[in-house]
């Protein structure tokens, strides 16, 4: 059971900005983020009621999970969808995979977290994994786009580590994740709904098969699902080992780009994703050995 759930999180995860790509932009991607956050906010809450588990948010705590909200689900995720219809799905999903480094140089300026060497090392290759693929599109008349959405994503990427660090500060203070998932998607949605009514939207719920299973698959199944997994393997594994799979989040990316028809095979493809892959990989702190059969480890920092 454990290894199903750790394949389910890495491939569900991995093909996130894939089904940003396929749900396409019948409405505007603010509308279609609100959809998402609404829905699975409303699942976390009812589990929230449902499971009534301890270590609930004290007051002094909602500004830190607000602050997760609106980084990690609003603004983060407007961000790399827009990054995703600028550029290519493979590119916004090995930016994101930069998170193992901005993360701990966030926590490092905000909760004066050491900053290990390994973190430096592996972000070294993750950027010239970025480099390598997105050079042969500078050369092209799409470059001006694909740099729009690679600075983009690196925006949403950094927005993710700054809620990463409030995330790790509400976990010191033994804050339950359904807890703050649940607050962090409804403050997500409050923001996301008011950006809609300010930009004056109308309110429409596209009803093709690819809009629909596009956003449950983004809701139902990346949003709640695999965090439910994630937390589960968590809980057997540790939190450090469970954290390897976003090292192979630009394979799985990669490999769904290019069978979507969205981005093609070439050299530079496969360096970006190699070279990203062993950059995450060495900034988690990697170790070649079995890891899924294992003793449970501390939760990374």
């Amino acid at each position: 059971m454990t290894n199903f759930m750790y394949i389910f999180c890495l491939i569900v995860w991995g093909l996130n900005f894939i089904a940003v790509k396929i749900q396409g932009t019948p409405v505007s991607l603010e509308l279609s983020l609100t959809y998402r956050l609404v829905i699975t906010a409303f699942l976390f809450g009812l589990l929230a009621w449902l499971m009534k588990p301890q270590g609930k948010p004290q007051q002094h705590d909602f500004p830190f999970i607000i602050v997760f909200g609106i980084c990690n689900f609003a603004f983060s995720y407007l961000a790399l969808y827009y990054a995703t219809m600028l550029s290519s799905a493979a590119i916004v999903t090995l930016i994101f995979s930069l998170k193992v480094i901005l993360t701990p140089i966030a926590l490092r300026i905000f909760l004066k977290e050491p900053l290990h060497r390994r973190v430096l090392i592996g972000g070294t290759l993750g950027v010239i994994g970025v480099g390598v693929l997105i050079y042969p599109t500078l050369h092209s008349f799409s470059g001006l786009a694909d740099l729009k959405g690679v600075l983009i994503a690196l925006l949403g990427t950094v927005l993710t580590a700054i809620g990463d660090a409030s995330s790790a500060r509400n976990a010191k203070r033994q804050i339950d994740p359904i807890y703050a998932n649940a607050i962090g998607f409804t403050v997500g949605s409050v923001v996301m709904c008011g950006i809609v009514w300010i930009q004056g939207q109308k309110i429409v719920l596209p009803t093709s098969i690819t809009y629909l299973s596009a956003l449950l698959y983004l809701t139902i199944i990346a949003s709640f699902l695999a965090w439910l997994f994630y937390l589960k393997l968590v809980e057997k594994i540790g939190g450090a080992k469970s954290g390897y799979m976003v090292a192979l989040f630009p394979v799985i990316g990669g490999i769904a780009s290019v069978v979507i028809g969205e981005s093609t095979l070439n050299l530079y493809l496969i360096i970006g994703c190699l070279s990203s892959c062993i950059g995450a990989a060495i900034a988690l702190g990697f170790q070649f050995k079995p890891f899924l059969r294992g003793t449970k480890t501390s939760s990374p920092s």
